[in-house]
């Protein structure tokens, strides 16, 4: 009893200098600053805060991209230039927001900055004598040819980027995206040289369907009778963001286009054709479930 009246008026005289907090009816000095401890407890129920990657291209040259990418309203986290040489530029560090993504979505996410890496790569995108190609009327969508071919230094660089990033956070195959494929009716890059075959094939990277299961698809009858809403749908499942009218408008016809770019670049026409539905289709097959919406 003795200790506690005396251990009582110890906090009173001391308070304004420590303060004092109670424990089973004993006051202790209060020790600030307290402990973090990460260690003792972990929570089971968490994921990565990093769900994608978003490959993009610059649209000007190595001076312009740099300029732009660091001083201006837009970011990535990593740049690669057109430089013959073995860096890969860290603009942004990967625990930061960059702004590279803008409005559009993927896989259910729709403010993709807060859970994605942005990669730029130097690159002209069209070639100068095709870039007012469309104004005309002549022209939809740029094909195949219209675009620039990436360098091999450029393509190695990210392959060993994309390979790194989606082994340290656990990334889908289906969520390394162009930035046309989250924002179809407003961007059109990384363009339909951009070699997302390769990248599949030779280093593991992203997503691509199965030959054989396209050619099944192909030989189906079911292209005949399908409707626009079963086949938009289809785009949802894989992770595009489509609108749900009835018709083949320009903004379904964006996204087409922003498929095509990726899955059949030789002929990326806008038009929903057999071939284009089948490898819909067979991705479908392939990466059914394969995400992590968390």
């Amino acid at each position: 009893m003795a200790k506690n009246i005396f251990l009582a008026l110890a906090c009173a005289l001391t308070l304004p200098l420590v303060g004092c907090v109670t424990t089973n009816n004993t006051q202790i000095a209060n020790t600030e600053p307290f402990v973090i401890d990460s260690e003792t407890y972990q929570a089971t129920g968490k994921s990565e805060r990093i769900k994608s990657i978003v490959l993009h291209y610059t649209v000007s040259d190595n001076a312009r991209s740099i300029k732009t990418l660091t001083t201006g309203n837009v970011s990535a986290h990593y740049l690669i230039l057109d430089n013959n040489d073995n860096k890969i530029y860290n603009l942004v560090p990967e625990s930061e927001r960059a702004w590279h993504a803008g409005a559009g979505g993927f896989a259910g996410r729709t403010i993709l900055n807060d859970t994605s890496i942005g990669i730029e790569i130097v690159n002209a995108g069209i070639k100068p004598k095709y870039r007012d190609a469309l104004k005309n009327g002549a022209l939809d969508y740029h094909p195949y040819e219209h675009y620039v071919e990436f360098n091999e230094l450029q393509i190695k660089k990210v392959a060993q980027l994309v390979q790194d990033l989606a082994k340290r956070y656990n990334i889908s195959a289906k969520n390394i995206i162009g930035h046309a494929d989250m924002a179809p009716s407003r961007k059109i890059d990384s363009g339909a040289k951009f070699p997302w075959q390769r990248l599949y094939f030779d280093y593991g990277i992203g997503a691509w369907y199965d030959e054989f299961d396209k050619q099944y698809f192909m030989n189906q009858d079911e292209f005949a009778a399908v409707t626009i809403p079963e086949i938009k749908q289809a785009f949802r499942d894989y992770g595009y963001q489509i609108n749900d009218t009835d018709a083949w408008d320009k903004a379904s016809r964006n996204v087409v286009y922003a498929f095509q770019l990726h899955f059949r670049p030789q002929q990326p026409t806008g038009e929903l054709d057999l071939e284009t539905y089948a490898i819909l289709k067979a991705l479908n097959k392939k990466y059914a479930g394969r995400d992590d919406f968390y």
